[in-house]
């Protein structure tokens, strides 16, 4: 916490901390929460992960995905 450097964490990288110390205290509790909300995730987790520009690059390829399956099938 109190380091050599004195820059703030980022979110992302308190997140990452806050994590780390909760698979320490229980290591199983990861598996057993993946499975309660489900394992495939949702679009939320997808799209969290990236920035803003991969997130549009990803609904750009459903919407022509989509089109082209309408067109051929």
């Amino acid at each position: 916490m109190f380091g050599l450097n004195n820059r703030q964490e980022t979110p992302k990288e308190k997140r990452e901390r806050l994590r780390q110390q909760e698979l320490k205290k229980n290591p199983g509790g990861a598996l057993r929460d993946g499975f309660s909300r489900g394992e495939n995730g949702n679009l939320t987790d997808l799209s969290g992960g990236m920035s803003w520009k991969g997130t549009v690059l990803l609904i750009v390829v459903l919407i022509v995905g989509y089109v082209l399956y309408k067109l051929f099938f």
